[in-house]
């Protein structure tokens, strides 16, 4: 009966940390409805070199995050590796996520992979911070992944 009500106790604090790392993780991602990258498929970044809007009725949840596909080939790809399709600083600019710290939307469109990683990247109103970031890429990523880790924590 003790291993049952321990087992049971361990169960029940182990769903709802994770419950809760889900909940914090939802609020730290760019998300529209949960949805990730404005609904723009993961794998295509990295497949076919551009940027791919997914379909609503290709989807597959990571850690509370929803993300669309345009392939079912592709969200195969994704079930067998999510975190290495994800995109970085939780689907925020990269550029502003080195600059300042700050989360700024992006435009799907507009990303760079690097080292096998996605990044995304503001564009409107005539400013492209693609442009600004490969000026200094290597100082920003830098900054950027600092101020994520503080941002996560």
């Amino acid at each position: 009966m003790k291993k049952q009500i321990i087992c049971l106790l361990i169960s029940f604090i182990s769903l709802t940390g994770f419950s809760q790392n889900e909940s914090t993780r939802i609020k730290q991602f760019n998300l529209e409805r949960n949805i990730a990258i404005k609904g723009y498929d993961p794998v295509a970044y990295f497949k076919q070199g551009k940027a791919v809007k997914g379909k609503k009725e290709l989807t597959s949840t990571f850690e509370g995050v929803i993300y669309n596909f345009s392939s079912a080939t592709n969200k195969e790809l994704f079930l067998k590796n999510q975190s290495a399709y994800e995109p970085q600083y939780g689907g925020w600019c990269a550029f502003a996520m080195g600059d300042s710290g700050e989360k700024v939307d992006i435009n799907p469109e507009t990303f760079k992979i690097i080292e096998g990683k996605l990044y995304l990247f503001y564009n409107a109103y005539f400013n492209n911070t693609l442009k600004s970031w490969n000026k200094n890429q290597l100082g920003l990523k830098s900054k950027a992944d600092a101020n994520w880790k503080k941002i996560i924590q």
